[in-house]
C-alpha cells in the first residue's frame, strides 16, 4: 500500500496551534466529507465525523481520536525594536529553536525567525548554561511601527519547515500529529463495513492537556476507543536498547501504555490478534514519558472505554525534522481499517 505523500504533505504543512486550528480544521472538513454520514463541530472545535454501521442492533460507538494541533507559540510581547516575545504552547526542548523560521499567524502571515544571543558575545558560563525558552526573540527585520501593523498580542506562531521525501521515510514539522490526521482520513476513505459505528473525531488543544478529546469522548460516550498519535523512535546512535520505545520500519505500534493511560488489556490483545491475522507488521510500544488522548477517550465517557491506541513510530519528535517511515504509515492505516471492521467479532467479555 502506497501512501498519498502530497495529501501528507498538505496536512502536515497546514497551520494550527492549540486553540487555533481553524485552518487544519476547514481543510479536514474539506477532505473528509464526502466519506461520512454525519459531520459536525463541536463548542471545543473538534470535528466529529460518523461513519454508520449496517450491522449494529445494539448501537455500539467506537471512537478514533487524532489531534489536529501542532506545537506553537504565541505572542505576549513587541519591543520597542520591534523584536517579539512569545510563549510556549506545548512542550518544547529550548535547544531546538536555534536558527529555525516561523511563521507569525497576524492580520498576515509573517515569517520571522528565532534569534538569541551570539556565541561570540557569550560570557564563558553563558556558552555552558542550557538554553531557555526565554533565551529566544523572534526578529521580523521590522521596525516596531511596521510589526504593529500586523502583529498583536495573542497572534499564533506556527514554525516553517516543508515535508520532504528523506529514503523511505517523510520528513517534516507537525508529523506530530497530522500524520494520525492523515491515517484517520484515509481509513474513512476505505472503510466499508465497519462493525460498529465509527465516530472518527479530530481532536483540538491535545498538545496543552488532551482538552479536546475529553470533550469530545463526553459527549460521545464511546462503548470503545482507539487514539492515533506519534511515539518516540529512539532507534538513533547512542541509544540502549531498552531505550528505543520503537523503531522505524519495524511497523505500526501497539501501546501498552504511556504516562496517561494504561490500555485496556482486552483491546490491546484484540489489535495484536488482528494485526497478526491480517499481517500486519507491528511492534509494541510502552511510552513511560508523554501522554496522548488514549486517555481522554478512555475515561471521558459516562461508562468509560475499553480504549488502547495505535501509535506512528516518529523520530526527532517535537522537533522540525519529524521522521517516519511510509510502510509504518501504510500499515497503521490497515490496522485501523481492519479493527474497525472485525471488532465485533472479538470476545470481549474475558
Amino acid at each position: 500500500m502506497e501512501i498519498n505523500v502530497s495529501l501528507l504533505k498538505q496536512i502536515c504543512e497546514m497551520p494550527g496551534a492549540p486553540g487555533y486550528e481553524k485552518r487544519i480544521r476547514d481543510l479536514v472538513l474539506d477532505l473528509v466529507h464526502s466519506w461520512v454520514d454525519e459531520l459536525k463541530t463541536d463548542n471545543l472545535g473538534n470535528i466529529i465525523a460518523v461513519k454508520k454501521s449496517k450491522k449494529n442492533p445494539e448501537g455500539k460507538r467506537i471512537m478514533v481520536a487524532a489531534h489536529m494541533d501542532e506545537i506553537g507559540f504565541i505572542v505576549t510581547h513587541i519591543d520597542d525594536k520591534g523584536f517579539v516575545r512569545f510563549h510556549t504552547l506545548g512542550g518544547f526542548d529550548p535547544k531546538t529553536l536555534t536558527a529555525q523560521r516561523v511563521i507569525i499567524h497576524g492580520k498576515k502571515d509573517l515569517v520571522g525567525v528565532m534569534g538569541s544571543k551570539p556565541i561570540h558575545v557569550m560570557t564563558a558560563e553563558e556558552k555552558n548554561k542550557l538554553p531557555q525558552t526565554t533565551d529566544f526573540f523572534i526578529d521580523l527585520g521590522m521596525s516596531k511601527e511596521e510589526v504593529e501593523k500586523y502583529v498583536s498580542i495573542g497572534d499564533t506562531i506556527t514554525r516553517d519547515r516543508q515535508l520532504v521525501e528523506m529514503g523511505d521515510c517523510v520528513n517534516c514539522k507537525s508529523i506530530d500529529n497530522r500524520v494520525a490526521v492523515y491515517i484517520l482520513i484515509e481509513t474513512l476513505k476505505i472503510l466499508q463495513n465497519p462493525a460498529y459505528d465509527v465516530y472518527a473525531t479530530f481532536t483540538v488543544q491535545e498538545e496543552v492537556g488532551l482538552r479536546g478529546a475529553n470533550v469530545a469522548a463526553h459527549g460521545i460516550n464511546p462503548d470503545f476507543g482507539i487514539a492515533l498519535d506519534t511515539t518516540i523512535a529512539f532507534d538513533v546512535p547512542g541509544a540502549q536498547p531498552h531505550e528505543k520505545i520503537t523503531e522505524l520500519g519495524k511497523g505500526t505500534a501497539i501501546k501498552i501504555m504511556d504516562a496517561s493511560t494504561i490500555c485496556d488489556y482486552r483491546m490491546v490483545a484484540f489489535m495484536k490478534q488482528t494485526a497478526d491475522n491480517h499481517r500486519i507488521k507491528w511492534q509494541p510500544e510502552i511510552l513511560t514519558a508523554g501522554g496522548t488522548d488514549t486517555a481522554g477517550v478512555q475515561r471521558m465517557g459516562k461508562q468509560g472505554a475499553i480504549a488502547g491506541a495505535i501509535s506512528i513510530p516518529t523520530r526527532h519528535l517535537h522537533q522540525v525534522i519529524e521522521m517516519a517511515h511510509k510502510e509504518d504509515i501504510a500499515h497503521s492505516i490497515l490496522l485501523l481499517k481492519a479493527c474497525l471492521e472485525d471488532m465485533a467479532d472479538y470476545n470481549w467479555g474475558h
